[in-house]
């Protein structure tokens, strides 16, 4: 109990001495001893609470809601003012409409609704504190090196480095907050709190475009908060808990889903899934340690973690179609619109889109089987893609873009970087890794529930990705452009935790049999009262495992045979002669002439533009049908 308290509050403290540091090397220091110290917490709260979880209630409980209803007030009144100052005034209307409402019901009917168990330690909270803790203590260490080099690339905007790392905290100890809670308003202030560190971050740099964007970050989330606080009022008033594992817990009617469906809705906005995605896209303005923490390994994740509670209320209900079909489009669509992308940051959004899809898709079908795919989906896709989005931020410092047409300069300036990067990119699509794996189990357990047309997005969705991951790859592999040096410094705090996430990524995919048996079939025997299953069999999980030990011997077996090569080496072959280095021909007339490689992107067919109004008007009428059959179900 204390350790959790501790796990929650460190983060908050570290927050305030970082703010508080002028001195940058001093300051830098205190960031790495303390996302040092918040990954050694992690660890030991999932050591000690690990095997038989742990669920209480503070004995102070009303002097907590006294503070966050003090912190709530003075939240919603800056957010009033700025929406007042910058004339937007949808946020102000939105932030004073569901911070009134939501004290309204604290102050008066929550009083009258014991609450048990307020935080809840089980084996999904494990898997989701272990992915906020290790990898978000990685990326806080690594924003101490980008951000050295982000100013010195960026002296038009102001140095607020010490402001940068304390939202960053701030925004880990929410995340623990939102993991940990069980009180659906404790829950709901963390979630808000999510948002604003969000909005802080966007608008980093100060920019007419940043202001844009963490202003629309802000309306899009402050809707899904005001589902949210809904969600809450009516299961308080109706249901006469606050317990998000009681609410579960209940058998399913026509009342019952209107707050299911209001907190779905808050989860699809908080991952962005369609035609909310806008704010995430966005978000890409930020330095890149807000992508990957934020966008990418922890936020977005509050949503589908959401969803995966509420799995249970979902499945062949209405609400759970409608969540479906809103999942099925986004990974379509966005897997798609990814293709025509070459910005490296835009393919990562897109992907991170539609992967966050495939997500919502197997938490919503509901099934022990789609369960499992959804968690294992959450911890590969968090592992990856925060490898990759560290990778292009320090990438764009090397080579000056992070366009993927020049990612062929990256082998020749480092190797480390480059090979990195590579293993991110496999694990996110390539056999046997983690993302194909579940990717599997996932489309078993779409056919055995008969959902045809899912498994015919799935299928689509799933070929989509070959396309942009193929080509990003084949750059940096293609090896033009070797001779071609960077100056830039790739600073250790760069190095050290892109490393470690590399590392990670391959550990997964070993380790993933025995995160199913120790947390993933525990968790779906408490959530489904039976014993379940490992969906794939012994023998195809040891084909997969000696397929990764392939990947890992054969470049070892073979060094020594490219040791002793005895074979005629050639240059390579060109539109004309090779002159020699490899990276010019001599063209017609005898002109020398530059090697380009390029990819083709397709946007005629893949444009964002054309599939993005689309998609969302698709989205926006599902969600609509979704309203219709709840009320008709009431009705009824």
């Amino acid at each position: 109990m204390g350790a959790i308290t501790v796990l929650v509050l460190f983060p908050l403290l570290a927050a305030l001495a970082v703010l508080l540091v002028k001195e940058d090397e001093v300051r830098n220091k205190i960031v790495r001893v303390s996302a040092g110290i918040t990954a050694a917490l992690t660890l030991i709260v999932v050591c000690l609470f690990f095997h038989k979880g742990i669920a209480y209630s503070y004995r102070w409980e009303t002097v907590i809601d006294l503070v966050m209803a003090v912190v709530e007030v003075v939240l919603a009144a800056y957010i009033i003012t700025i929406g007042i100052r910058y004339k937007n005034y949808a946020i102000s209307v939105l932030s004073f409409l569901q911070t009134a409402a939501i004290l309204c019901f604290e102050l008066t009917a929550k009083r009258q609704i014991e609450v048990e168990h307020a935080i809840v330690f089980d084996k999904l909270t494990a898997i989701m504190v272990v992915i906020v803790g290790v990898v978000g203590s990685l990326i806080c260490i690594y924003a101490v090196g980008y951000m050295k080099t982000y100013h010195i690339h960026h002296t038009e905007y102001e140095d607020r480095k010490g402001f940068f790392f304390a939202v960053l905290f701030l925004f880990l100890s929410a995340m623990f907050g939102i993991v940990l809670s069980n009180q659906l308003t404790w829950m709901y202030f963390c979630w808000e709190l999510t948002t604003f560190c969000s909005y802080l971050l966007i608008g980093y740099t100060k920019t007419k475009e940043a202001r844009n964007n963490s202003f629309r970050a802000l309306f899009i989330n402050l809707l899904g908060g005001a589902a949210f606080a809904a969600g809450i009022i009516i299961i308080g008033m109706d249901r006469h808990t606050l317990e998000l594992s009681v609410f579960t817990a209940q058998k399913p009617d026509a009342y019952l889903m209107i707050p299911v469906f209001l907190l779905s809705l808050a989860a699809l906005t908080k991952s962005a899934q369609l035609p909310f995605s806008s704010w995430l896209l966005g978000a890409m303005v930020a330095p890149t340690p807000t992508s990957a923490l934020l966008h990418s390994a922890t936020m977005v994740k509050a949503g589908v973690y959401l969803i995966i509670r509420l799995a249970p209320l979902l499945g062949a209900s209405p609400v759970g179609k409608t969540v479906t079909l809103v999942g099925g489009v986004t990974f379509l669509a966005c897997s798609f619109m990814a293709i025509s992308q070459s910005d490296a940051k835009k393919i990562l959004a897109y992907s991170t889109l539609a992967n966050l899809g495939l997500i919502v898709i197997c938490a919503s079908v509901g099934t022990e089987e789609s369960i499992w795919a959804a968690i294992l989906l959450i911890i590969f896709h968090a592992v990856s893609k925060s490898l990759l989005f560290i990778s292009v931020g320090s990438a764009e410092h090397q080579i000056g873009n992070r366009n993927v047409e020049n990612m062929d300069l990256l082998l020749g300036i480092s190797r480390k970087l480059a090979l990195c990067m590579m293993i991110g990119i496999a694990g996110m699509f390539l056999a046997p890794f983690g993302m194909l794996i579940s990717k599997w189990v996932a489309m078993k357990a779409f056919i055995d529930s008969n959902n045809i047309l899912i498994v015919i997005i799935l299928a689509y969705g799933s070929a989509a990705t070959l396309f942009y991951w193929t080509k990003w790859m084949g750059k940096l592999v293609s090896k033009v452009n070797m001779r071609q040096q960077s100056e830039n410094e790739f600073h250790l705090d760069e190095e050290i935790p892109i490393t470690i996430l590399a590392c990670l990524v391959v550990v997964s995919c070993f380790t993933f049999p025995i995160v199913s048996k120790y947390a993933l079939i525990p968790y779906l025997n408490e959530v489904f009262i039976r014993q379940a299953l490992m969906p794939i069999g012994e023998g195809d999980i040891k084909l997969m495992l000696y397929m990764l030990s392939m990947l890992i011997i054969l470049p070892i077996s073979f060094i020594p045979v490219y040791k002793n090569d005895k074979r005629r080496r050639v240059p390579i072959y060109m539109a004309g002669e090779n002159t020699g280095d490899n990276e010019t021909f001599y063209g017609a007339c005898g002109a020398k002439r530059q090697v380009e490689l390029h990819n083709w992107y397709m946007d005629s067919y893949f444009g964002t533009k054309r599939l993005s109004f689309f998609s969302d008007i698709l989205s926006f009428v599902i969600l609509i049908w979704g309203v219709i059959l709840l009320i008709g179900g009431i009705a009824s």
